[in-house]
């Protein structure tokens, strides 16, 4: 049957777009969630929308089943597709439409984040978006995680971007979700894509609002002895009025790392720094920067840096978005945890993660959105000793559980995938998650699409592997 499907597939998107080596089928087996692991029976590049809806049409006819996969940088397992048809997106990555003067732009799934702003910013505008991984992350992949990134505090999460979604459906069907008007009437069907991780559907282009760029910025680098210091300044300065740009806290871990790879000045004896970053019309800056200065220096900072220009701003920044890059230098592997917290209890749970830390003799980094309570504790380990594994894996219960308990929640932009599904009647009654299995049936009656995601064992859509030739032991 296997062999039967992939030689169908050949015929939709050519031969060497049906990567079925067993080498290729290791390359796709997992995304950057280095926990859960399961090789595909081929994975396909299609470059139009018709060919992807063939390729639901052929997954259907066989009962296999698929799932989408954009640049492999999801933190949480969503894509994988044990034994079936991963649909990589990557080749679909056109802009199709710039539209300056009503600010909207349409573009394929696989067009890499970043690259949205490029094409608009020598006309005044950008993407507001922009996860740490936006040089690599693709706009489907946002729009199925609803990604955050470092200026959501001010400018939103994908969802308050994003118009319209073209889906292909379960049934092989091409729909069009919203429009490009601000308020499409109807069900918001656009609001139930966005953040569903593909279980409801592939994304093949969507259509997104563009922001104007702000008359001026102003980027300060806070320096201070400890985290609690650190953590007690975010809630001083949103308690103040204040709404930054985005506030983005690293550790003194994250510190070292990022020294020793770029050598970007920062202090390698801080406890931890703060990045924060003001934007707006240009006759109050000074005045919130100076404001910032104080706040910072009254919760005990030692130094506030003001960036001298352009290039001194695109440092920081570059510190901050490759701070995850540079943690290889320090184990083998990771998992990056996604907790979302009030902004009031970032010292208490800081203090309890480092607990957990010494608790599971494990290293844990910290690097995160600290304006909107978005945790990023960096848990380091080897992944081939097994025994630090199942330590890894408790330590990151215990921190999902002390977001819950302090009323915070288990995601804030990385999704749930396969490594929160299983947590999510912590936060849901059964009610909740009953109710999202119908929706989701809706959707995807059969359960093929992206099965095993997002909602617990016992509420997921069950899938069999199917047998074929050239099994890989994973």
């Amino acid at each position: 049957m296997s062999d039967e499907l992939i030689r169908k597939l050949h015929t939709v998107v050519g031969k060497e777009a049906v990567l079925s080596s067993p080498a290729e089928r290791l390359t796709y087996q997992n995304d950057a969630y280095p926990l859960e692991h399961a090789a595909p029976l081929c994975t396909v590049l299609p470059e139009t929308t018709a060919q992807v809806a063939q390729i639901v049409k052929l997954c259907n006819e066989y009962q296999i089943a698929y799932a989408p996969r954009g640049a492999g940088t999801g933190l949480a397992g969503a894509v994988l597709v044990p034994g079936g048809v991963l649909i990589g997106l990557a080749r679909m990555n056109r802009i199709l439409e710039v539209d300056i003067r009503n600010r909207r732009l349409t573009a394929q799934a696989g067009a890499v984040n970043i690259m949205l702003t490029r094409a608009v910013e020598m006309r005044g505008l950008h993407y507001a978006p922009d996860p740490s991984s936006q040089g690599a992350a693709t706009l489907g992949g946002n729009i199925g995680n609803n990604a955050g990134g470092p200026h959501t505090l001010k400018y939103g999460v994908t969802a308050n971007h994003l118009l319209a979604v073209e889906l292909v459906l379960p049934s092989g069907e091409i729909v069009v979700t919203g429009d490009k008007t601000e308020d499409a009437p109807g069900y918001d069907l656009t609001g139930v894509i966005c953040g569903s991780e593909g279980t409801m559907g592939i994304i093949t282009q969507a259509t997104v609002r563009l922001t104007p760029v702000p008359e001026g910025v102003r980027t300060l680098l806070a320096v201070f002895n400890t985290v609690d210091e650190a953590t007690q300044s975010v809630s001083a300065i949103i308690a103040a009025g204040i709404t930054p740009a985005a506030l983005e806290m690293m550790d003194n871990l994250i510190i070292q790392s990022v020294e020793a790879a770029y050598k970007y000045g920062l202090p390698l004896d801080a406890g931890a720094v703060l990045i924060v970053e003001l934007d707006g019309y240009e006759a109050s800056l000074d005045r919130s920067a100076q404001q910032v200065r104080n706040l910072c220096a009254q919760m005990g900072a030692r130094e506030v840096k003001l960036a001298r220009d352009a290039a001194d701003r695109a440092k920081l920044w570059a510190a901050r978005k490759k701070a995850v890059g540079t943690v290889g230098r320090l184990a083998p592997s990771c998992v990056i945890q996604d907790g979302v917290i009030p902004r009031s209890k970032l010292p208490e749970v800081l203090r309890e993660i480092g607990e957990i830390s010494a608790r599971h003799g494990i290293r844990i980094a910290n690097v995160f959105h600290a304006g909107d309570g978005n945790l990023h504790p960096i848990v380091l380990f080897d992944g081939r000793n097994r025994e630090e594994v199942q330590r890894v894996i408790a330590a990151n219960r215990e921190i999902i559980e002390t977001c819950l308990r302090v009323g915070g929640t288990l995601s804030g932009e990385h999704g749930i995938g396969v490594e929160k599904r299983d947590y999510m009647p912590l936060v849901f009654p059964q009610e909740s998650l009953d109710a999202m299995v119908r929706l989701r049936n809706v959707f995807n009656p059969n359960g093929l699409c992206n099965p095993d995601k997002v909602l617990p064992s016992s509420h997921g859509c069950s899938y069999e592997i199917p047998a074929h030739k050239g099994a890989i032991a994973v």
